[in-house]
């Protein structure tokens, strides 16, 4: 019986969550690691950071002008027409410690400079007059003002002691941002989870492979999955700690895998897993040479595979289950079959069970040709979207055809179009959906 691609989707899902159960519930009592500040985007957060000091760190001026004293009961504000002379004071440049403001004076102050003590309002060089700055000694005129004009008070951003990222934060520039300004030098965050990945084929050579030195020999194609997929993964935030062509021959496959797949002594000593993962790519369709299908289908006490078929095109063929205890995911080998398969099952199952990735941005668009699509599969389409500019709605063509092996045509693509699989004909102006890229 075909799934549907929600079926596959929570399929998918519940494998990882419960073989990641213990994993799972470790990460809300781990430290996580110390890594660079730099470092930490596009990881996710292990521990509430806590802010270590106040933002800012005390009151500072929010525009070039004068700082003055108002008394609180002044109920004015900035565009009061009337005016009062002050004496000019010592000017306070950023970074400077300024002594105490005297009653009926006025300091020149700079953008972000401390507001000296008695101080409580900043008027801006331009409603000074003379509106430049005078030299001390000299009078200014400044207009009737509100207390807390123009003030960054100390904490009015953070607070010291407050929780301002949460742990399970996926972290961006912004996050980074904030850890600096509040002095971080390094951020805990939770260990990426470890991929091996398996590209199958009798075909299949690596890029720089000995036997290509003199031209790539007829009938073999370059690798191109293993790149394809590792950097997919990576963005997806996991790590491929090991990637391997395994030639069509079931035997050399389950050595492999017997090999790379079960318990290391970690840093601290304990026994853990090698991967948390394993990935493979192609020999799970219906031809003579699927590698993957025969070495894994008659499970035995260390495999638990099953291999079916799914209402998407490209990506029908999916196998999953578990090695050793490891979950196991089973790709199709066309290099687009397996990159839709990253994005339809692994994908979101990750940014539900890890927080991360970030899913992809979904938007509507005017498909800008017609397209027809088979019965019954939710067809994936590489498109090229255009955001809405003045007076134009955002739309999206096609990029390429419908066939799984046309990589030209994924590496111009900035979208995917998503055909339902009830949908046969659509017409150029029909809306889409589009998940951005």
């Amino acid at each position: 019986m075909r799934r549907t691609v929600a079926e596959h989707q929570k399929a998918v899902e519940n494998l990882l969550a419960d073989a990641w159960k213990a994993l799972l519930d470790a990460n809300g009592h781990d430290a996580g690691t110390p890594v660079p500040l730099l470092e930490a985007q596009g990881r996710v957060l292990a521990t509430n950071l806590v802010a270590a000091i106040d933002l800012p760190p005390f009151a500072n001026s929010q525009m070039d002008g004068y700082a003055i004293h108002v008394d609180d009961e002044q109920p004015v504000t900035i565009d009061s027409i009337e005016s009062t002379s002050y004496q000019v004071a010592a000017t306070i440049a950023a970074g400077a410690v300024p002594d105490e403001l005297a009653r009926g004076t006025a300091a020149p102050i700079m953008t972000g400079a401390m507001l000296p003590p008695g101080a409580n309002a900043v008027v801006p060089i331009e409603k000074a007059r003379p509106d430049t700055f005078a030299p001390p000694g000299e009078t200014v005129e400044l207009p009737t003002t509100a207390p807390g004009t123009f003030v960054r008070t100390q904490g009015s951003d953070v607070q010291q002691g407050e929780a301002v990222i949460a742990a399970g934060t996926l972290l961006n520039a912004a996050h980074l941002g904030l850890a600096a300004a509040l002095g971080c030098t390094q951020l805990p965050v939770a260990r990426k989870l470890r991929v091996l990945l398996l590209t199958t084929g009798d075909e299949v050579l690596a890029p720089g492979d000995p036997l290509a030195a003199d031209g790539l020999p007829p009938g073999m194609i370059y690798d191109a999955n293993a790149a394809l997929l590792r950097a997919s993964l990576a963005d997806a935030g996991l790590e491929v700690v090991q990637s391997y062509v395994v030639r069509d021959e079931p035997a050399a496959l389950l050595r492999l895998l017997e090999a790379n797949v079960g318990s290391v002594v970690g840093p601290d000593g304990r026994a853990e897993p090698s991967c948390e993962l394993v990935i493979s790519v192609g020999g799970i369709s219906a031809g003579a040479f699927e590698v993957v299908k025969q070495a894994l289908a008659n499970g035995g006490p260390q495999s638990d595979m099953e291999f079916c078929s799914v209402a998407l095109q490209p990506g029908g063929p999916q196998g999953l289950g578990s090695f050793r205890g490891v979950p196991f995911l089973a790709f199709p080998g066309n290099p687009v079959s397996a990159f839709i398969s990253v994005e339809m099952f692994l994908r979101p199952a990750l940014a539900t069970l890890l927080g991360t990735p970030v899913p992809r941005q979904r938007v509507l668009a005017t498909l800008e040709h017609a397209l027809s699509s088979p019965a019954g599969k939710q067809q994936i389409r590489r498109g090229i979207y255009s955001g809405p500019a003045f007076e134009s709605a955002p739309s999206v063509r096609e990029v390429g055809g419908q066939s799984s092996h046309l990589l030209g045509a994924l590496a111009k693509a900035n979208a995917l179009i998503t055909i339902p699989a009830g949908v046969t004909e659509l017409q150029a102006g029909a809306k889409v959906e589009v998940w951005l890229l």
